[in-house]
């Protein structure tokens, strides 16, 4: 196809620059009623084109015009059958994807380690999930892919699952077999939907890992502005083969998609593919060029350790985005989350992700060699200067994040998400929630990993857990308040 080709950020210029009196939402009307700070920290320039559905720009939800064009040449470039963009963000996709494909009481298999997003997808369909445990590094205390035994296996025990669903990458960049787990869902005859938040670089440089849609998956949600020049919130779901029908994802979408997209975000969206079709290969080149000096420079600073290809030895963990850092800060005696606050505040430096021992960044087209001289400087300024914590040493951190008995702790699925979701609910202590029915998603960090989701009986191993992460400095998302959880009502 003609990838030079920009049909929808070209429609949004025109109808941008076309002089008419405007009767039509937004109510700012092309930038005269827009709030003065707003005009003086973006100019009038973004809002001459922060337009509504005009017949230039086509309806997201039933394309026939720019849209349209502008999604058949990003499924032509990222090689799907059909791709839809997203205007809210790759949690809108990953919901579709699951309402294309499961209803009330069919049974998805995921990986433990899956985005919110995913259990938000479960209350919308009602489907029933299977988790599977991730591989687990205590060492780095970081879970990684799950494995094609474990996929295998959970198959077996549950033969009348409809999807089975996969992270790819995880968070710091771990991917695991994917081609064997299509090959897996293949066989039963079910798709393959990808959380391929992270990995939308992958197509454009033979150094990165395989790509979904290239190892056989059946849907694809790409966060495109997480690592390309989309704006943030645009996001593209693809498609390919026939294991889902494309009618019911489009059908998905329109419940989980707003009825006013921006087409500032859809546009932009349009623009990353058009870089990506025109320069994407040196774009990659330019930054695996710079990911490179970084890990040479920081892998020479004492005490500190980066995750590496050669952590790469479970069946949940075979290749790594060499573009994401994953630095081990325990060697100085401080906490990840220490860390972070000193590169952030004091030296100009902004982790993605920091964890118990950790801090995760990512390198994308984005990144300059000035950025890369920052980080580094960061770094040595952190490890000449810094003293060792008054709490725990390096060792210490090392011991508490191996002791986290993530994969130990039995899991109960009572009701299903849905259920507890709508169901009456209550707030009550930690000390109380002892074989109480969770009515929230529970999430440590670290690891990440979702550790109470609704429905799910509250064990009290995972309270031990809880505690156990909050007096070492981590932080829990889903709690209310510091110590208290949202529990189904006995009588609800």
């Amino acid at each position: 196809m003609h990838q030079q080709h920009l049909p929808l950020l070209e429609a949004l210029r025109d109808c941008a620059q076309r002089a008419h009196a405007p009767f039509y939402t937004p109510g700012h009307k092309r930038g005269q009623g827009i709030p003065a700070p707003m005009r003086e920290l973006l100019g009038d320039r973004p809002f001459l084109a922060d337009l509504p559905e005009l017949p230039e720009l086509d309806n997201l939800f039933a394309p026939e015009g720019a849209i349209l064009q502008a999604q058949e040449l990003a499924a032509d470039l990222f090689g799907a059958a059909q791709t839809w963009f997203l205007a809210n963000g790759s949690t809108c996709g990953i919901e579709a994807a699951v309402l294309a494909t499961c209803g009330p009481g069919d049974t998805l298999i995921l990986p433990r380690n899956c985005h919110q997003a995913a259990i938000a997808a479960l209350v919308l369909s009602g489907a029933m999930p299977v988790f599977v445990q991730p591989d687990y590094d205590p060492d780095w205390g970081i879970a990684h892919g799950v494995s094609p035994g474990a996929i295998a296996t959970a198959l077996a025990q549950h033969p009348d699952a409809t999807a089975v669903m996969l992270i790819y990458p995880t968070y710091y960049g771990a991917c695991g077999d994917i081609g064997a787990i299509a090959q897996l869902a293949h066989q039963r005859g079910i798709p393959l939907i990808v959380d391929e938040a992270h990995g939308a670089h992958f197509a454009f440089h033979p150094d990165f890992p395989t790509p979904s849609l290239a190892a056989g998956a059946d849907i694809v949600v790409q966060s495109t502005h997480k690592v390309l020049g989309a704006m943030t919130q645009a996001s593209m779901l693809h498609c390919r083969g026939d294991r889902v029908d494309p009618s019911r994802l489009s059908r998905a979408l329109r419940l989980v998609q707003s009825t006013s997209p921006s087409y500032l975000l859809l546009a932009s969206l349009d623009a990353a593919r058009w870089q990506l079709a025109q320069q994407g290969p040196d774009l990659m080149q330019h930054t695996l060029d710079l990911a490179a000096i970084a890990r040479t420079q920081l892998a020479q600073l004492p005490g500190l350790r980066l995750l590496t290809a050669a952590h790469a030895c479970t069946p949940g963990f075979i290749a790594l985005d060499p573009t994401r850092l994953t630095v081990d800060v325990s060697g100085l005696g401080l906490s990840g989350f220490a860390a972070d606050e000193i590169l952030h505040t004091q030296l100009g430096v902004t982790a993605e992700l920091p964890g118990l021992t950790h801090l995760s960044f990512i390198l994308s087209l984005g990144n300059t060699l000035a950025d890369i001289e920052q980080l580094v400087a960061g770094f040595r300024a952190l490890a000449q200067t810094v003293q060792p914590a008054d709490g725990l040493a390096a060792g210490e951190f090392k011991r508490v994040g191996a002791g986290f008995p993530w994969n130990a702790i039995e899991v109960e699925q009572s009701q299903s998400p849905r259920a507890a979701f709508l169901a009456n609910s209550e707030v009550v202590a930690l000390e109380q929630a002892g074989d109480r029915l969770s009515a929230e998603t529970v999430c440590p960090y670290p690891p990440g990993i979702p550790l109470l989701i609704p429905g799910e009986r509250i064990s009290r191993g995972a309270l031990q857990l809880l505690k156990a992460v909050l007096e070492q400095g981590g932080t829990v998302t889903g709690l209310v308040g510091e110590q208290g959880l949202r529990v189904v009502q006995r009588n609800g």
